[in-house]
């Protein structure tokens, strides 16, 4: 687990205030990395951007705000914000481009975690 938080830590994580909100327990920590790195809302969003169905693509995204900030995933915090405001407001100019970073941050998070657990 070290190697694996070390590597977290390096891309900019914050991985010490993640494991404060489930109480130090790596075995749940290393689920939720596990489950979000896995989680269908990435590709959900991108079904409702094509859609464009900025509302449910809006819902989407905030989800996977909220859920990356208590993983203390801030890399990829930041590049769904980039995708939230602007759908927040209505518009959803600039967000296809900030989603393709976003599942290229979600790959590497998959890789990050499959390099360190079997």
């Amino acid at each position: 687990m070290n190697k694996l938080y070390g590597e977290l830590r390096g891309w900019g994580c914050d991985v010490d205030g993640a494991l404060e909100r489930v109480i130090n327990d790596d075995e749940l920590y290393l689920a939720c990395l596990q489950s979000i790195a896995h989680d269908e809302t990435f590709f959900s969003l991108g079904d409702a951007l094509r859609a464009g169905d900025n509302e449910r693509a809006f819902d989407c995204a905030h989800t996977l705000k909220g859920v990356l900030a208590n993983l203390g995933l801030t890399p990829i915090y930041d590049i769904v914000v980039r995708i939230v405001e602007p759908l927040r407001a209505k518009s959803a100019e600039g967000v296809m481009e900030e989603y393709e970073k976003l599942l290229a941050a979600r790959e590497r998070l998959e890789k990050t975690i499959r390099k360190y657990v079997n």
